[in-house]
């Protein structure tokens, strides 16, 4: 009797090992089920930021749309100096490829000004176009490239605020790097800066600032 209980308590352990494997595998199955579907979601997610980090940015399909003023139709339909392609590159460098600007380039690079430029954040830059500074006095444009780290600097300076203004934001008086302000009137798409340079391109768009070129270079205050 004692023998006969003995070897059923044996037969039902030995039964109960026999199962308890069988149930940590369908947990183990359930569990690696259940991490796979994890492990899944974050390659699903990982692949949508390479999606859109391989599109155009934002900005650079919109520049084109953004900007105003007649001036504007001097700038290049496509290529790096055109609108989309300034978006994409820091101030300097994007106004390097505006053949409208090339005479403020290379002043920017005669003052050693384009790494500063270039890496600044959300800043404003009032940008002669070539024109302007053929009108300016040649006496004063000699003696500013003559003293790149003097007056030159002064005077590229005074053409950038260290703030990015849009257009809603262009009228009233504005802090320049150079430390005297600049004053901005008008509405729309009609502003003048100083009662003398006219917009004649602006809200055009780069990687780190706004550009609005004008038909004047202007002169801080001595």
């Amino acid at each position: 009797m004692t023998r006969s209980l003995r070897t059923r308590r044996t037969f039902a352990a030995a039964a109960a090992l026999a199962v308890l494997p069988l149930g940590l595998a369908a947990c183990g199955s359930s569990g690696s089920g259940s991490n796979a579907a994890t492990s899944a979601a974050p390659m699903t997610s990982s692949a949508s930021p390479m999606s859109s980090s391989a599109m155009p940015s934002e900005t650079a399909m919109d520049a084109a749309s953004m900007v105003f003023g007649a001036g504007c139709a001097a700038v290049p339909a496509d290529g790096p100096g055109s609108f989309d392609g300034m978006a994409l590159d820091p101030v300097a460098t994007a106004a390097s490829n505006n053949p409208a600007l090339s005479t403020l380039v290379t002043a920017v690079k005669k003052a050693g000004l384009v790494d500063s430029l270039n890496s600044a954040k959300g800043i404003t830059v009032f940008a002669p176009v070539d024109d302007a500074f053929k009108a300016l006095d040649k006496k004063t444009l000699d003696a500013a490239l003559a003293d790149p780290q003097g007056l030159l600097t002064t005077v590229l300076t005074y053409h950038v605020v260290p703030e990015q203004l849009a257009p809603d934001q262009l009228a009233g008086m504005h802090k320049t790097l150079q430390g005297g302000s600049i004053d901005v009137t008008g509405s729309g798409e009609d502003f003048t800066v100083n009662g003398t340079a006219k917009v004649v391109c602006g809200n055009v768009p780069t990687a780190n600032a706004t550009v609005y070129l004008i038909d004047g270079v202007l002169l801080p205050k001595s």
